[in-house]
């Protein structure tokens, strides 16, 4: 039987609690990784990631529990509807929004990269990232969230790589949760005619974090959308 894909691995998932964090993070266990899952609730480890201090405390804790960490998955993200313009969005959203998504990367990108750069570990990282980062609809704080984040992969990857440590991020399309809304015909503009799922995402994460398949991807910013892209996304619900 062939060895499992991330045997001897150790990996901190955030947003572990649900949808595409929890897929990651189960699919990650099921390829032989030890995993440590980060969320506000429902995780083994509770973390509030809204403030430097808490994203910074969740890498710091997860060393201490894991001994090394390997893999760093980064999907945390609050809740969003999908109808909020920038005249609407208030600032206190757009604050948790960049707090939890790019802040939080950030700092535990950084205090892990110092990490596995210390121990001589051919470390991997993944940013849930969206299709918003490139094309705006109606979620002005998520999409300047996710481009950010985008951007981060890159620095990441050039800073790490050096070091034999690798960065990416992982682009999910329409993935009903999380506050996506499906607009009714919405999976007629999709290619492959159906909406993803948590699963889709996982099974490109592992691939991607594995050395047998992703050796020598970093920087790179990976679709898995079903093709609704080739659409130009869709136009914002009214």
């Amino acid at each position: 039987m062939p060895a499992k894909l991330l045997e001897g691995d150790t990996a901190l998932v955030t947003g572990s609690a649900r949808g595409i964090g929890r897929g990651i993070a189960e699919a990650l266990a099921a390829e032989g990784a030890r995993v440590l899952g980060a969320d506000l609730e429902g995780a083994e480890l509770r973390c509030d990631l809204s403030t430097l201090e808490g994203a910074r405390r969740a890498a710091d804790e997860a060393i201490g529990r894991l001994g090394k960490v390997s893999i760093f998955v980064h999907s945390a993200s609050p809740r969003r509807q999908e109808n909020q313009t920038v005249l609407q969005a208030t600032g206190a959203q757009w604050r948790e929004m960049l707090a939890v998504n790019l802040d939080a990367a950030f700092a535990i990108g950084q205090a892990l990269g110092r990490h596995m750069v210390e121990q001589r570990l051919k470390g991997r990282m993944l940013v849930v990232t969206s299709l918003h980062a490139h094309s705006p609809r109606n979620l002005p704080h998520y999409s300047a969230a996710k481009a950010g984040q985008a951007m981060l992969v890159k620095e990441l990857a050039r800073a790490l790589g050096p070091h034999g440590i690798r960065a990416n991020a992982i682009v999910p399309g329409a993935i009903p949760g999380g506050g996506f809304q499906a607009l009714p015909g919405m999976t007629e503009k999709i290619p492959l005619r159906r909406f993803g799922t948590p699963a889709d995402v996982a099974a490109m994460a592992v691939a991607v974090l594995s050395e047998r398949f992703g050796a020598y991807v970093t920087g790179a910013s990976i679709v898995v959308d079903g093709g609704i892209a080739l659409h130009n996304w869709i136009d914002p619900p009214p």
